[in-house]
């Protein structure tokens, strides 16, 4: 049996927990040797995904996607890591197009702390994001909390030389954290042209995190909706789990073909509906009475058909939902920091 790293909740902060995670699930794939991201994929015409890769040690990525536009460049989600961004930028060099707008579908520093290298070699390029952010970098905010607890680690002679410059990149990017905040605030959903570009820009009233943007794009029939999908774990660190599964509802109405996740392939329509049930009974499982083992069981047998058929991978998964149980119960049903009500 493949050994589950417990986290505390205190110290749930992705940049920590996720590499976990991460490192546990990449003893049942084939790890990527090298820190680099997989080569840019188009989805559809002007709809290009550079999807991150695991690496054993490290803290993930989320996938970045690129929006061409009359104008330039659309980057939704920047990354972690310096592999992530330096992928963005050479995107951007080779189709000879600026970077004129990134959208950050959600906070969780997976997905934002490539905005200052991103704003550093395109200075005019506007952030586009909810002010979710503020509240989490505020004093007593998610981020603000899991500052606090990292620092003393960079002091830790005990503490492996990767940990460390994970820790490191969380540090730097708080240091940075004007580059998070958003210069156009995202408050509502509305129809908008980025890049001059028509988007469908719709954000949540608490799903993964207090305030959640996630894309439609009619012309392409493909949804870009972040972390609403992970695939093969959902992450609830931050969760509202009543509204995430209403939001995976108002994005299965519209006709979607491909709809992007946060982590993980690109979903078609059946598979999205897939980690979409899995969602919701799992949050119901949390909420009863059952064993947590019969919980992450369930999941791995409803999102059977985004997980494969490992048996190592499986049980991994399956001990992390595990995790989540508990997390659930200790919060009420919802993360602690859900200000959804």
């Amino acid at each position: 049996m493949v050994e589950v790293a417990r986290v505390p909740p205190s110290l749930a902060e992705n940049a920590f927990m996720r590499t976990a995670l991460l490192a546990l699930l990449a003893l049942t794939q084939a790890a990527t040797p090298s820190p680099t991201p997989e080569a840019p994929r188009a989805i559809a015409p002007g709809v290009t995904l550079i999807r991150s890769v695991v690496v054993p040690g490290r803290g993930p990525d989320g996938n970045t996607v690129i929006l061409d536009g009359p104008e330039g460049l659309i980057v939704v989600d920047t990354g972690r890591h310096t592999w992530q961004s330096d992928a963005i930028l050479a995107f951007a060099r080779e189709t000879r197009k600026p970077i004129v707008a990134i959208v950050n579908t959600h906070w969780h520093l997976d997905h934002v702390s490539g905005n200052r290298r991103v704003k550093a070699a395109y200075p005019d390029a506007r952030i586009y994001t909810t002010r979710a952010v503020d509240r989490a970098i505020a004093d007593g905010g998610f981020l603000a909390r899991n500052l606090e607890a990292a620092l003393p680690r960079l002091d830790d002679p005990a503490l492996p030389a990767l940990a460390k410059d994970e820790t490191r990149i969380f540090v730097d990017t708080m240091a940075a954290r004007d580059t998070l905040r958003a210069d156009v605030p995202l408050e509502r959903s509305a129809s908008m042209r980025l890049a001059g570009r028509p988007l469908d820009v719709r954000v949540t009233d608490g799903a993964v995190t207090d305030a959640d943007v996630w894309l439609y794009d009619a012309a392409t029939k493909v949804a870009v909706i972040g972390d609403l999908a992970t695939v093969p774990v959902p992450y609830f660190e931050t969760a509202c789990p009543d509204r995430w599964a209403a939001t995976l509802d108002e994005v299965w109405a519209l006709p979607f073909e491909t709809a992007i996740p946060g982590h993980g392939a690109p979903l078609t329509r059946a598979g999205f509906d897939a980690y979409r049930t899995a969602l919701k009974a799992f949050v119901a499982c949390a909420r009863s009475d059952r064993a947590a083992a019969a919980c992450g069981a369930e999941w791995v047998t409803n999102a059977a058909s985004l997980i494969g058929d490992d048996a190592k991978r499986r049980q991994a998964v399956s001990e992390n939902l595990e995790y989540y149980v508990g997390y659930l119960r200790d919060g009420g049903g919802k993360a602690p920091d859900c200000r959804a009500h």
